[in-house]
């Protein structure tokens, strides 16, 4: 007995590090695809927009493709999860919509006028809106490193913008203008968001969220456009079907369950990846032109988030 009490007992604290190591893993490799799983959804986009197809269908085509995914998980959790009350019902209601289908329709109009690179550092600015609105709002102190860190994300949106103007200037400010509104939309959700999360858990949320979006959109296009536009390319069908998985539905589950084990600041902070991994994605399946210009903006922005992002890990 003596033996195998000597045997055991270091047992439980190298399997309890294999696991927290395991899950911490797993939780970076949710996170990385994740963040790539979002930045290609700008190249699915920009090539389906080579066919004559607008905003509302295409976005409408991606989440008819999505929506069985979430639906599925929110009745596969519902009968294991605890009932949920009028707020958190408006709650999932408001920042659905909010969040993931206003943010979605604005991101897809933007995406008709400007590069997909300029779309993620615009989009890449939500950290920045969410410090300022709750400085605004909640009256939240900004110190002297985050305005540097502000000046250096907007400087470098302007170093990218300046690159893209010298390339075609046709629409560029209504379109980054658009994408703007859209990361505006999303800090805004991810604000009101926290609450809610805390209290009905990230899967649960996403799933109930989403769906609320994916109706939001199918709506939006049976009440604008008649049934004859979902006639479709099969390269526009094709698009819309990889958007939906890879770019939808993957992504967002994954950044779910990435924040389940890394937590939301180790997540963000590999979200970083993003905007360089869409540079680079429009730059070989879309041939975007890379410059020094374009790489600097990007660097600065990088940094600003960054530096944002750690401060709240302090």
């Amino acid at each position: 007995m003596i033996e195998y009490r000597i045997f055991r007992f270091p047992m439980y604290p190298l399997l309890a590090r294999f696991f927290s190591s395991h899950q911490q893993a797993l939780g970076v490799l949710f996170a990385l695809l994740s963040a790539i799983g979002f930045s290609a959804k700008a190249i699915f986009i920009k090539l389906a927009y080579v066919e004559p197809v607008d905003a509302v269908t295409l976005l409408a085509l991606r989440m008819v493709f999505s929506v069985p995914f979430f639906v599925f998980a929110m009745l596969h959790g519902r009968a294991q999860a605890t009932p949920m009350a009028r707020h958190d019902w408006l709650a999932v209601l408001l920042l659905g919509l909010v969040g993931y289908y206003l943010a979605s329709f604005l991101d897809f109009l933007g995406l008709q006028y400007i590069s997909a690179g300029l779309e993620r550092m615009i989009l890449f600015l939500y950290p920045t809106m969410v410090v300022l609105i709750s400085a605004l709002v909640f009256r939240a102190a900004i110190g002297r490193r985050v305005w540097f860190a502000l000046l250096l994300s907007y400087v470098g949106i302007g170093l990218v913008f300046v690159h893209d103007f010298h390339i075609t200037s046709d629409g560029l400010f209504m379109g980054s203008s658009l994408v703007f509104a859209s990361a505006l939309a999303y800090a805004i959700y991810l604000i009101g968001a926290g609450h809610t999360i805390a209290r009905i858990g990230s899967m649960r949320f996403t799933a109930y969220a989403m769906t609320v979006a994916c109706l939001a959109c199918i709506a939006q296009f049976l009440l604008t456009h008649p049934l004859d536009d979902l006639q479709q390319s099969t390269r526009v069908y094709g698009l819309s079907i990889g958007m939906a998985l890879f770019s939808t539905v993957m992504p967002a589950f994954a950044l779910a369950a990435a924040m389940r084990r890394i937590g939301s600041m180790q997540t963000s902070m590999i979200g970083a990846l993003g905007p360089v991994a869409t540079i680079y994605l429009a730059y070989v399946f879309l041939a975007e032109q890379l410059s020094l210009t374009q790489l600097a903006g990007s660097g600065l922005v990088l940094i600003g988030v960054m530096m944002i992002s750690m401060r709240k890990m302090e």
